[in-house]
């Protein structure tokens, strides 16, 4: 028959169509979304610090020798002027008054010396002696008179040095530290005691590496005592530490308090909260944070392709079972789907169906009382 080959190589063709294995549909993940809804995050949290003065100096003899005694204790306010300890002055006294003969020997032979430069020059002038005995009468009075004022430099020192035996406030303070007691030897420019000016004061919190992106230029921040709220004041950050503390990663600010209370004592723990403006924000639950390189990212999911892909974010604040994101410009779009749930076994442009959206509404709270940051 004609037709047979053709049939022989249309069952050949059917059967090889047979043999190939039918196309694997790409897995469809599910995921538990949650809109991103923007919102302003009024101040930075609250942060824990303490009182301290704005000017403190360790205050020490400038010559060394035993100390006497020493008049102030610990806590003690002094004025400017006040004597706060003294060395044992013996030795320097002793020292001013052999300046003081070296004086009187030098102005004996300077009046010695005077006397015959002007009688050597009368005979000079009269023809009765040679110009050599005049020069040589004129240079033994003016190294007379040199030595003379080398003896009054070392009276005037020697009276200093009595006078540095005597440590006096520079200012009025009060004592926050000791180094030396009576009795004690020390060595010049050893800390005796440090003296704290009260008219200026500072309140000194240690700030979280997420808060230092928004801390910018002299804020105003606001402190009250941790034990007595209604004891408080405000100023401005004044000092920022350049890098971090290598132990607690926190980097320390200074805040002047010009206008402190009296009852915010030296050392009294205090609470400040810095003024950092309106800010959006997005929160988020904790566990849609994703690590890209190490740095932190979500899953975003595309309406129209419902396909996932991973956007860069920047953190303001973590706690444990919640995050808030800076919302700004750049960052996740306003009604975004964020993946909140299995994002580990997720890769760029992979298919997702939508489960319900979380509970959480993302509502961030209003001045920063969410906690503290991590």
């Amino acid at each position: 028959m004609r037709t047979f080959p053709w049939v022989v190589v249309l069952a050949a063709f059917w059967l090889a169509a047979c043999d190939k294995p039918a196309p694997t549909a790409e897995e469809v993940r599910p995921v538990r979304t949650q809109t991103v809804q923007r919102q302003m995050l009024s101040d930075l949290p609250t942060q824990v610090g303490e009182i301290r003065p704005h000017f403190e100096s360790d205050l020490g003899f400038k010559i060394a020798g035993r100390i006497e005694s020493r008049l102030s204790l610990l806590g003690s306010v002094v004025r400017k002027g006040d004597v706060i300890a003294h060395l044992d002055e013996r030795d320097q006294r002793n020292q001013l008054l052999a300046a003081l003969a070296d004086v009187r020997s030098a102005e004996a032979g300077f009046t010695r010396t005077d006397a015959e430069e002007r009688r050597q020059r009368q005979l000079r002038r009269d023809g009765w002696s040679t110009q050599a005995a005049y020069d040589a009468a004129l240079q033994a009075r003016d190294t007379s008179a040199a030595t003379l004022a080398a003896a009054k430099a070392r009276v005037q020192l020697a009276h200093d040095q009595l006078g540095y035996a005597w440590l006096r406030a520079p200012e009025d303070g009060v004592v926050t530290a000791l180094g030396a007691e009576a009795g004690q030897v020390v060595a010049a420019g050893q800390m005796v005691i440090r003296l704290a000016r009260l008219d200026r004061k500072d309140a000194v919190f240690s700030i979280a590496e997420s808060a230092m992106a928004r801390i910018e230029g002299e804020r105003q921040v606001d402190v009250w005592l941790l034990d007595n709220p209604d004891i408080r004041t405000s100023g401005r950050i004044t000092e920022v530490a350049p890098s971090a503390d290598p132990v607690t990663r926190t980097y320390t600010i200074k805040v002047a308090l010009p206008d402190a209370p009296t009852a915010m004592r030296l050392g009294m723990t205090a609470v400040g909260r810095i003024q950092a403006g309106a800010h959006p924000v997005v929160a988020l639950p904790a566990a849609a944070l994703f690590q890209e390189g190490g740095k932190p990212a979500v899953w975003i999911v595309g309406r129209e392709s419902m396909t996932v892909s991973l956007v860069k974010v920047s953190l303001i604040q973590v706690d444990p079972d919640r995050v808030l994101l800076d919302g700004g410009p750049g960052g996740i779009p306003d009604g975004a789907l964020v993946v909140t749930a299995g994002i580990q076994k997720l890769h760029p442009g992979q298919k997702v169906r939508l489960m319900a959206e979380a509970a959480e509404d993302g509502s961030a709270p209003a001045g920063g009382s969410a906690g503290g940051t991590r």
